[in-house]
């Protein structure tokens, strides 16, 4: 590296006396924030781990060379943790004695993936720092970097969560926005995580990448208000095309683009699409035709990249801060599968 580890050290020093890179939590939703005064900061392992980020920065982009697929599956994967319990890393763990795993749950079944990339991280870093970096912040980094090698946008990734000796099946089950989801619904599950309006449609823009199954947007093909009739705000050709892989029966598990335009470039066509009636999933397109403040936003971000990528970057700072373990609760995991035994 060009810069000296002295300089390095300085220069965090000042940003922490500073503050100039912290994001102090003030409960961030869905059960208060970290307790006992601790709140998380982009330095935290500057000292204890300094070339944590760095290993999972590498270990991202290997994963995403050999699978470009894998980038969305890694943003999700800190979505779905952060909505049940907080960002504690909860939906890591397999059953064992008590835990019945998340993995389990409708949106996580047959879905969830990533989870190997994962522990190639946490195995680079407990051979790094033992016992140092959570496998939480793994996920948040995971997720940072796994927008910008996409072509998204950059945020210094605030830390010092730790992991939960819990994970909770149900949660995962009822707090997580599903694709058929209302409006409505859908908003209310983001505000109960003290996530706004302008979170919500920001962060739907992560759809941008990934991909999605048949059996989750069957019902907008096929029979959408139960008339045995598609939903007329799907283009009919766009239909037409989606039919075609996607029946009324049978090819559950067939994967489709979420942005049909630039399937694994993050940009603003997720948004583009929704304004031409081609957003795939009933939860992207009633962001445009069931409220007017979010049909606004779908239009600004459709029209302006840069204000879509400056809101999504604060927005996933702002989920980063749900509910996270830190000070002496939670712990470290040695395996992001398993609780600690010791």
């Amino acid at each position: 590296m060009a810069m000296s580890l002295s300089f390095v050290f300085a220069l965090a020093l000042l940003a922490m006396a500073s503050g100039g890179l912290s994001h102090k939590i003030g409960g961030g939703g869905g059960g208060g924030g970290g307790g006992g005064g601790y709140y998380l900061y982009s330095q935290f392992y500057d000292h204890s781990c300094p070339r944590a980020q760095e290993i999972v920065k590498y270990i991202v982009g290997k994963a995403f060379a050999k699978d470009p697929r894998m980038a969305a599956s890694l943003l999700r994967l800190h979505f779905h943790d952060c909505f049940v319990k907080g960002c504690d890393a909860s939906l890591l763990l397999d059953s064992s004695g008590t835990i019945t795993s998340e993995k389990r749950s409708n949106p996580n079944r047959d879905s969830a993936r990533g989870f190997e990339v994962i522990d190639e991280i946490k195995f680079a870093l407990e051979k790094e720092c033992p016992r140092t970096v959570s496998c939480a912040d793994i996920l948040a980094i995971a997720a940072r970097d796994s927008t910008v090698i996409t072509g998204g946008p950059s945020w210094e990734v605030p830390l010092g969560r730790r992991d939960s000796r819990g994970a909770s099946l149900s949660g995962s089950n009822n707090d997580i926005p599903a694709p058929n989801n209302t409006f409505q619904t859908i908003l209310t599950k983001f505000k109960r995580q003290g996530l706004n309006i302008v979170d919500l449609v920001a962060l739907s823009g992560s759809h941008t990448i990934g991909n999605s199954r048949c059996t989750s947007f069957r019902q907008r093909l096929y029979n959408q208000t139960g008339n045995a009739k598609p939903d007329p705000s799907l283009d009919p050709s766009y239909a037409a095309e989606l039919r075609q892989r996607c029946p009324r029966s049978g090819g559950d598990q067939n994967l489709f683009f979420l942005d049909l335009v630039s399937p694994t470039k993050f940009d603003n066509y997720y948004f583009k699409n929704l304004l031409a009636g081609k957003g795939l999933l009933n939860s992207d397109e009633v962001l445009l035709t069931k409220n007017q403040q979010s049909a606004e936003l779908v239009k600004t971000y459709a029209e302006n990249s840069e204000t879509f990528f400056e809101q999504f970057a604060r927005s996933m700072v702002k989920m980063g801060n749900i509910s996270p373990l830190t000070g002496s609760r939670g712990e470290i995991r040695k395996h992001c599968r398993r609780v600690n035994k010791d």
